[in-house]
């Protein structure tokens, strides 16, 4: 849904020209953050062979920590990328307007990250010990 609603106040605001006021040095610097974030969460993807949408322990397949790559870094690299690849999108599309719907989609991702952080802690064996190692989850020295 936050994708749809992304989308829609983004072509909106390019049709009518309501927030198209970033300079092109501002649009390039946003494809390059914007690039920078999926870079992160790809590599998240392939480090961790479990990395998955849905939320869930996959003991059908032999789920394990993973620790290194990005996940020494942060625990969940993919929301972070994905939360960066967000953030740039007003200046890379050109539209302030942008920013509505990626602000709920930091809140969506923020509480999503603390209930997978909860679940993992809980049901996935040596996680509490990876999480104690890796203070942070999304954003080392904050959060």
């Amino acid at each position: 849904m936050l994708l749809i609603l992304f989308i829609g106040v983004a072509g909106l605001d390019q049709r009518f020209h309501w927030s198209d006021r970033v300079p092109v040095a501002g649009v390039v610097a946003g494809l390059a953050i914007w690039a920078i974030g999926l870079g992160f969460t790809n590599w998240a993807m392939l480090v961790n062979r479990f990395f998955a949408s849905a939320v869930r322990i996959q003991s059908d397949r032999g789920q394990h920590v993973i620790s290194r790559g990005p996940y020494a870094i942060v625990r969940h690299p993919g929301y972070t990328g994905t939360a960066l690849a967000f953030g740039a999108s007003a200046l890379a599309l050109n539209s302030l307007l942008v920013i509505l719907p990626t602000a709920l989609f930091f809140v969506v991702g923020v509480i999503r990250t603390a209930d997978e952080d909860r679940m993992l802690q809980k049901d996935l064996a040596g996680y509490a010990d990876y999480a104690a190692k890796v203070r942070y989850r999304l954003l080392p020295g904050v959060w």
